[in-house]
């Protein structure tokens, strides 16, 4: 009895210190600064707040403003108090403080500035996607270059056999299907995007197609499907999951045996349990199982919090993320919950 009043106190515990967290600045936050080409939104955050995933709850906007979070190389933001409580904003040209209005700007503008790192995230800013095996089962396969070829790439001509799916289409390859380590529940197939190109032929159930562009060589059996016109959002926002999560991480990219910063890596949970693009997670190590001098039992030592990561692709089951903060080396297994 003894035991279960600990734990639900415990539980208690957790779930009330998880609702009522809040942004904290850090001791040495600057009271203003430049944004720089180079700079993404995670690594501003981080210089403002211990927390970087609660940016949302200080960042000072007028809400008339189409997509408000946009920064921009240049911008400079101020550290101001609104009914005392902290807010970061944008500081118009004299050192004013200006909230900000529709308007139109003047001059030419920079790319405004990522969530994360884009370079870390290369192969997925293409159309890789996770679907069901029955949908790519039904797609078209190659069947083979021109002159009898099993290795073509951008330029070449395939052959491929099936209905055809559109005039402009991607070339994928089956990748790694996911399960949840728990249940067993299938999640999702990852199907890698390999190129695309442009069907000019079509001989009865024959495609002709001509690669336009590729990032890895096309071999038999890789499938073409429609392309989705759906590119990456790259100006979310770091931001903590509403409900609570508990999940783990269940692949890494690349195959990996320790997973650290920038690796992009898969979690068993999805927009069904209310990830958004934009969610950042804690990584959490088990503890150590120790043998209790006194009594002999097995005690499992307390997890401990050992990263972070950002969810840059929700799916229904499943989701990508991609670690920003690694104090030692991840692996999968590891738990994910809220920061």
């Amino acid at each position: 009895m003894r035991k279960l009043l600990y734990a639900l106190a415990a539980s208690t515990l957790l779930l009330t210190s998880w609702a009522h967290a809040a942004p904290e600045l850090r001791t040495d936050h600057p009271e203003r600064y430049t944004v720089v080409k180079g700079d993404t939104l995670w690594d501003i955050s981080g210089r403002f707040l211990s927390n970087p995933w609660y940016w949302p709850e200080i960042w000072h906007v007028n809400p008339q403003v189409a997509n408000p979070h946009l920064i921009y190389p240049g911008d400079e933001l101020a550290l101001v108090y609104i009914d005392g409580k902290p807010r970061i904003t944008k500081v118009a040209t004299g050192n004013n403080v200006v909230r900000l209005s529709p308007k139109v700007r003047s001059v030419p503008i920079e790319t405004p500035i990522p969530a994360i790192p884009l370079d870390a995230i290369g192969s997925f800013l293409t159309d890789t996607r996770i679907v069901s095996p029955e949908d790519l089962n039904r797609a078209p396969y190659v069947l083979e270059g021109e002159d009898g070829r099993i290795i073509t790439g951008a330029g070449d001509q395939v052959y491929a056999r099936g209905e055809k799916p559109a005039n402009k289409v991607g070339i994928f390859r089956r990748g790694q299907e996911f399960h949840d380590p728990k249940t067993g529940e299938f999640l999702g197939l990852e199907a890698r995007s390999i190129g695309a190109g442009n069907v000019i032929a079509e001989n009865r159930d024959v495609l002709t197609v001509n690669l336009t562009n590729t990032n890895q060589e096309v071999r038999i059996g890789d499938r073409l499907m429609t392309n989705v016109n759906r590119p990456l959002a790259t100006s979310f926002v770091p931001s903590a999951p509403d409900q609570k999560i508990e999940g783990e991480m269940i692949a890494v990219e690349g195959g990996v045996s320790q997973i650290g910063q920038f690796d992009v890596v898969a979690i068993n949970r999805g927009t069904r349990e209310g990830i958004e693009s934009g969610n950042v997670l804690a990584v959490l190590q088990s503890g150590n199982l120790v043998r209790d001098p006194m009594t002999g039992e097995t005690i499992e030592l307390p997890s401990e919090r050992a990263g972070l990561l950002m969810v840059f692709q929700a799916y229904e089951k499943m989701s990508y993320g991609l670690v920003l903060e690694a104090t030692q080396a991840l692996e999968v297994g590891d738990k994910v919950t809220n920061p």
